[in-house]
């Protein structure tokens, strides 16, 4: 069984997340804009400026150096590609938010109405690069959810347990002897 408010409380945490995401990337494309905005715009101005060709041959190379250096990290990077990315999922995510919202418990329909959601959550998240979400935005995220009482989506908790609830159970490795430990967390 499916249940509603723990589904609610993940998409809200992933809409948050993911637009978190999209703002940053939105900031890296915008930081490897101005570079190419400045060069282009020295290239404009050492090529109109300069009477003889020659003389300006060594700074319009380097100026076009430049260039292509940013241009080729921007693409290394593909900030432009995971500010879409993380701004459709934003998107989506806040749309089965919605939908969830909608849904009313005397519908009849209502079972099967939650288990598409539910599967359009569970498409969304394969689809989300984890990899690609700074992890501070990540702790943040799932700090203020946490701190709410609130269920957070498994890819910010994990196997790691960053957060415990209740009655858990710490797991420790130690270091020098490979032993596991399990202390009850009060």
């Amino acid at each position: 069984m499916i249940d509603y408010n723990k589904l609610l409380d993940k998409t809200e945490c992933m809409t948050l997340l993911c637009t978190k995401t999209y703002n940053y990337w939105s900031f890296i494309k915008f930081c490897f804009n101005i570079p190419l905005v400045l060069t282009s715009s020295a290239m404009c101005i050492i090529n109109s400026i300069s009477q003889d060709a020659n003389s300006m041959k060594i700074p319009n190379i380097v100026v076009n150096a430049c260039s292509v250096l940013i241009m080729s990290l921007s693409n290394s990077i593909k900030s432009s590609e995971k500010f879409e990315l993380f701004k459709k999922l934003s998107q989506q995510f806040m749309i089965i938010s919605q939908e969830l919202e909608q849904l009313e418990s005397e519908d009849e329909e209502y079972k099967n109405k939650l288990n598409i959601l539910s599967l359009k959550y569970d498409n969304l998240i394969q689809d989300c690069a984890f990899e690609d979400i700074p992890n501070k935005y990540k702790m943040e995220v799932a700090k203020c959810f946490y701190n709410a009482e609130k269920h957070i989506p498994i890819q910010l908790n994990g196997n790691i347990g960053n957060f415990k609830r209740g009655n858990s159970k710490e797991i420790i490795l130690s270091a020098n002897t490979g032993n596991v430990f399990i202390n009850e967390l009060v």
